[in-house]
């Protein structure tokens, strides 16, 4: 049942790596000896396989091969392993096993060139190459053993002569390997001076010394190797970097070779390796089979395509080659809708240097002309179904096809056709796309279609209608009548007096929708001080009727006497005089020389927050700055200024002057919006700063923005239980020797300490599922963390915009009091208080009956103090 579930899955999904692995370990305990062949083939098409599931592989083929043509069967599977990565152990298997066919016809000299080859592949590599070496001369004194004639006989002269062709092959083998700085090379010397019957010449030691010293410097890389944990890839980029300034093109490939076996799934090691190959060594076979080798692994990186595309034609490969391995491109898989612009254009751009422009017509031209449709037609059907937008909204690929018959076919209808085309897919707005063209004509064209490019761009253009306007006049200037000029000036006036018309009634517009929002803003701080004021005058009538039932006991000629009292007692007039300060709402008269203090006064507004100068459309929203901020100002316009050309920066301060941690940044254009949002959460200072939208909420009460997806996302794992001290480097780290990770994320507080809590982004979901087998449940720091696949939990109805919570779900407030109920849910009232609540609504324990149902009459000192003494 499992066998034939993992089969289903793969019939659905044939990249899920895992599945693989899962299906060939099953089948190898099932003892599926066929179907487990078929199942490692098939892995072994679509992925290269790692050196322990070579091995495994080779080890069963080995096991069941008999006869010579099985044999041959193993030599060709040997042939496959070492082509997907340079591993010593693989090379080893292969010569040694090449050991049991020097039987067979000419089965000594194939042995002896696979060890060769072995020796030439691996035999640089520090640390593995000894065990290569050692190999061959074992093969060679077994050889060795083989001619030497049996004691007390005289050999022949035949028989001398190859004997010491043989004992030459060997103190060969020694010289070389001498001759390589590898590791544990003073016993391959000792065991020379051992063997040799001759002694060890003087250029042999030379050479060993001089190997030695190379090593030494080495010595360091390799222990850092050893020491560190995978993958590795500072200490292996240090020991690249050594490797080059020291310039030996053999150990720099093997210093790769080696990084590329533990980190196949970096494509920018990929990209360097590559690039050395192709502007240094230049050996077709070695750079082709590097390419192909790159894209294999990592196949949704379109830059190693567009590499291999250029490396085929660099080192002329035949056109059917180039072609097929642009199909395959076409069909990795790639992570973004401009990666399939980019590798059409690769390929157009191939099929471009191909023609010859002489001849008026071609096999070459007329194939680059139905490749440029088929690529228009390819966006349009297969990337923008897939991604939602095309990848090309300014039309580079139908820019430089109009290029090329315009400068090479001088054939300007097809391009002004396809200037047609560019202009209706929302481009006839941007003043720059007409330019294009406009230069497009004054370079191939004439001067009539000059001018009727140029009035239409100016009764298009809405970005900058002033600097095309500006074009035309001058093109005029030059190239007009007096009727073109007039013409042209009427219609340039015309637009921009048109365009001022708009402009002022947007500004119109939004200076109203300002001083709407200033109204309303006046009347909510109003409402609120009003509100405020009315609590404090409810304060204050309280505490009067508490010092009045305090006093109830006085005589009633205190009461009658009262005004007089007012003037004669000093204490009772002070009272008052604090009363009437604490509340001048009250109505009451202040008592004279009382000053009021003056209200805070309203700090006057900047020029730059005038409501005809602000438009959210190219504005930003910034907050979650410090409160300490120095020069917020500066420190925003430092920030963004990257963005794009910023029109203002307005931080908003207290009335005190002190920066209340947010403020808006204007740019000159809504173009500048996308990048500024892209800073979103960055550090600043050690908090997340957030950027977003600038929405009016007045227009748009449901607008709510949150960033991150909510549903599944299967090529990205949620991690948590991590250390609060971990950094986004770190976890990076942690992280990349499971996939080609795009993007890392920390959750964070407000202040910008981490919760523990993390996102991973990785290429694809294989690497995604690969890394929660292998971190879940891993110790990071001495705790363990926890990995799944990023499933968000569904956010309450409540959350979402728009919505509006259900008043029976919630607790009135005020049975709680302001602040809610308090922490240990303990009444500090008496208990006879308590049996009071629990009485039915409406009376009270001590038989008072309350004026209003549901309200008890508030209870005196003297109440209190009856009831405790009761008790």
């Amino acid at each position: 049942n499992m066998i034939y579930s993992y089969s289903v899955s793969l019939s659905i999904n044939a990249f899920d790596y895992n599945c693989h692995i899962d299906l060939i370990k099953l089948l190898k305990q099932e003892g599926e000896l066929e179907r487990l062949r078929k199942a490692r083939q098939k892995m072994s098409e679509l992925f290269p396989l790692t050196e322990e599931l070579w091995l495994d592989w080779l080890k069963d083929e080995k096991r069941l091969a008999e006869g010579e043509q099985n044999r041959e069967s193993v030599y060709e599977l040997f042939e496959r392993a070492v082509k997907d990565y340079i591993c010593p152990d693989i090379w080893q298997e292969y010569a040694v096993y090449s050991i049991g066919g020097m039987g067979s016809p000419g089965g000594i000299d194939k042995a002896r060139a696979i060890f060769e080859r072995s020796v030439t592949a691996v035999g640089l590599h520090m640390t593995k190459g000894w065990t290569v070496w050692d190999a061959y001369r074992v093969f060679e004194n077994n050889i060795l053993s083989s001619v030497q004639p049996p004691p007390g006989k005289i050999p022949s002269h035949q028989e001398q002569e190859m004997l010491n062709a043989q004992l030459e092959r060997i103190h060969t083998l020694f010289r070389r390997q001498l001759a390589v700085p590898l590791m544990d090379m003073e016993a391959t010397y000792a065991e020379y001076e051992e063997w040799s019957d001759r002694g060890v010449a003087e250029t042999i030691i030379n050479q060993y010394k001089q190997a030695l010293q190379r090593m030494e410097k080495c010595r360091p890389f390799e222990e850092a190797l050893l020491a560190a944990e995978p993958p590795k890839l500072a200490e292996y980029q240090a020991y690249i970097d050594f490797e080059l300034k020291e310039g030996d093109p053999a150990r720099i490939v093997m210093i790769f070779e080696r990084t590329l076996a533990e980190n196949c799934l970096v494509p920018d090691m990929w990209e360097k390796y590559n690039n050395y190959l192709d502007r240094q060594l230049k050996v077709k076979d070695l750079v082709l089979s590097t390419h192909e080798r790159a894209v294999r692994n990592c196949p949704w990186t379109m830059g190693l395509w567009r590499s291999y595309l250029l490396a085929l034609e660099r080192h002329h490969v035949d056109h059917q080659t180039v072609s097929d391995v642009f199909e395959k491109a076409l069909n990795a898989g790639f992570i973004q809708a401009t990666d399939y612009v980019d590798i059409w254009q690769a390929y157009l751009d191939y099929l471009r240097r191909r023609v010859d422009f002489t001849k008026e017509s071609s096999k070459e031209l007329e194939e680059l002309r139905s490749t440029f449709s088929r690529s228009l037609e390819y966006m349009k059907q297969d990337v923008e179904e897939r991604f939602g937008e095309s990848g090309d909204p300014s039309c580079i690929i139908m820019q430089n096809w109009a290029r090329i018959e315009a400068l090479h076919c001088k054939n300007m209808q097809k391009a002004r056709e396809l200037w047609d085309h560019i202009m209706t897919k929302g481009n006839a707005k941007f003043a720059n796309m007409w330019l294009e063209y406009y230069n497009l004509e004054r370079a191939y064209g004439d001067a009539p279609h000059c001018r009727k490019a140029l009035h239409r761009a100016v009764q298009c253009t809405a970005d900058y209608p002033e600097h095309v306007c500006e074009v035309l006049l001058t093109f005029e200037r030059v190239e007009g009548s007096l009727e073109d000029w007039d013409v042209a000036v009427q219609k340039t006036e015309t637009r921009l007096n048109r365009v001022n018309e708009q402009r002022a009634r947007v500004a119109e517009k939004e200076a109203n929708m300002a001083r709407v929002d200033d109204e309303r803003s006046e009347q909510r701080r109003q409402a609120k001080a009003d509100k405020k004021a009315q609590k404090k005058f409810q304060k204050g009538g309280r505490a009067a009727e508490k010092r009045k039932a305090e006093h109830e006991d006085l005589s009633q000629e205190w009461k009658e006497d009262s005004p007089k009292r007012h003037k004669g007692n000093g204490d009772y007039c002070t009272l008052e005089l604090m009363e009437t300060e604490k509340i001048p709402q009250s109505g009451r008269n202040a008592p004279p020389g009382y000053k009021p203090t003056p209200p805070a006064s309203k700090p006057q507004r900047l020029d730059d927050d005038k409501p005809e100068l602000r438009n959210d459309n190219s504005s930003v929203f910034i907050s979650n700055l410090a409160y300490a901020l120095e020069e917020p100002e500066v420190k925003l316009r430092t920030l963004f200024e990257t963005c794009g050309p910023i029109k203002q920066v307005r931080p908003v301060f207290s009335n005190k002057g002190t920066f209340k941690g947010y403020g808006y940044i204007q740019f000159e254009t809504s173009m500048s919006v996308p990048e500024a949002l892209k800073l979103d959460r960055q550090d600043v200072e050690g908090r997340p700063m957030y950027v977003s939208p600038c929405v009016d909420k007045t227009k748009n009460p449901d607008f709510k923005v949150f960033k991150y997806n909510m549903s599944m996302e299967k090529q990205k794992i949620f991690i948590s239980g991590l250390p609060f001290s971990y950094t986004k480097e770190q976890l990076e780290q942690l992280c990349k020797s499971h996939g080609t990770v795009k993007d890392v994320r920390l959750v964070t507080y407000r202040s910008g300490k981490s919760k523990g809590l993390a996102y991973v982004e990785f290429a694809d979901e294989a690497q995604a599922s690969q890394a929660v087998l292998k971190l879940d449940g891993t110790d990071v720091e001495d705790k363990k963390i926890a990995v799944a696949i990023s499933n968000p939990p569904p956010r309450n109805a409540s959350d979402k915009p728009g919505s509006s919570r259900g008043t029976s779900d919630l607790v009135p407030r005020q049975a709680y009091g302001a602040r809610g109920r308090g922490r240990t849910q303990l009444s500090l009232l008496p208990r006879s208080l308590h049996r009071g609540q629990s009485a039915p609504v409406g009376t009270v324990e001590n038989g008072t009956a309350s004026k209003a149902a549901g309200e008890p009459k508030p209870l005196s000192n003297s109440d209190f103090a009856k009831m405790l003494l009761n008790k």
